[in-house]
């Protein structure tokens, strides 16, 4: 999808109540022409990367837009989307499915649906910076992708790239969709708080490879996703979906964690149960759950509240940022901060991010 095409449909979907950066207006002429600067310096020289992102007209709100791409059949993301985010399910306290907000039908020139979604930021971006960090962000994601199993629904793609943070509490004014740690009008640096000062809550995104079935005991053909090291696809038989879930989420905790940073020892066996060769030796989402818990358990306020060191790092990068967490350690301690930087309850949050857009979906 080109950029050409958003500027096309601008004036459409402001009509629905949201604007593109100026970039995409029809009438748009580049700034650094009459300026003299670099086009990589100014707000309306960053291209955006699909999806799209928008701000909605009536609160200023960043979005973002996805196309509802054609198909043969049934168009499962837009229905596993409408799934998770209907009355029944869109406030559950476990639902970590990235809230369907809107479904915006343009007809000019031709009929196309946009799903339109919160402004969400990779979820290691910034870097987790404790192991209390990670312990929260692991809990989330396997309580959300329990809660889509418990559906019957296979996510066929939880990989790196489709898990998300909230960054409304982190980020309270937002940033630049094209360059993350700048603010929203790329003059100057995204004001930013940690995990442990505003909590996040984390999200699954993507639903295109996404299925619903009757049960959980089924077989269906691979699809390939980001992750293609699943060993079920070597042979490109049928296989359980719900199976390779869970090695998606084991393998990106190894690919992301355990290979680039020191310290996670403690995840060593359930990661590698996780990432069986045996797909029917992997344990369900529900085990993973209470042998996570169990590790949680055994491990002390000093390991939560340590610092995640990269294997790459220089050893004196090691020394200044254990120094550096050692003093915001004694700081959260004193204003008793949690170690496992967990957002109140996930229902909360969701009935705040749903508050403003009742009846749109």
């Amino acid at each position: 999808m080109t950029e050409q095409w958003w500027r096309e449909r601008y004036d459409e979907i402001a009509e629905h109540g949201y604007k593109l950066r100026p970039r995409y207006h029809p009438k748009w002429q580049p700034s650094w022409l009459k300026s003299g600067k670099d086009f990589y310096t100014v707000e309306d020289g960053q291209p955006t990367i699909v999806p799209m992102d928008a701000t909605r007209i009536q609160d200023n709100r960043q979005v973002m837009l996805k196309k509802v791409l054609p198909a043969e059949g049934p168009p499962h993301e837009l229905i596993i989307n409408q799934l998770f985010s209907s009355p029944e399910l869109a406030r559950a306290p476990h639902n970590h499915c990235a809230p369907l907000l809107d479904v915006i039908e343009l007809q000019r020139p031709e009929a196309q649906k946009l799903m339109v979604s919160p402004f969400l930021r990779p979820f290691n971006q910034p870097q987790m910076q404790t192991f209390g960090d990670f312990v929260a962000f692991f809990t989330q994601i396997c309580e959300g992708l329990r809660f889509i199993h418990e559906r019957n629904v296979a996510h066929r793609d939880c990989t790196a790239n489709n898990i998300m943070l909230d960054p409304s509490g982190m980020y309270p004014n937002g940033f630049h969709p094209a360059k993350i740690d700048r603010n929203r009008n790329f003059k100057g640096t995204a004001k930013a708080y940690t995990r442990t000062q505003r909590p996040p809550v984390y999200y699954f995104i993507d639903f295109g490879l996404s299925r619903q079935y009757t049960s959980r005991d089924v077989t269906d053909e691979p699809l390939l996703g980001e992750d293609k090291s699943a060993p079920e696809h070597r042979s490109r038989r049928r296989c359980n979906p719900f199976h390779t879930d869970i090695y998606y989420i084991g393998n990106l905790v190894r690919e992301e964690f355990m290979n680039k940073c020191y310290g996670f020892g403690f995840m060593e066996d359930l990661i590698s149960s996780m990432t069986h060769d045996d797909p029917a030796r992997r344990p369900r989402i529900e085990e993973v759950l209470q042998t996570f818990a169990r590790i949680r358990q055994s491990l002390s306020q000093a390991k939560l509240r340590s610092a995640i060191i990269s294997r790459k790092a220089p050893w004196v990068f090691g020394v200044i940022k254990r120094a550096r967490n050692s003093v915001r350690t004694v700081k959260y301690v004193v204003s008793r901060r949690p170690a496992v930087p967990e957002p109140f309850t996930q229902a909360t949050t969701r009935e705040r991010m749903f508050s403003k857009w009742k009846g749109n979906v």
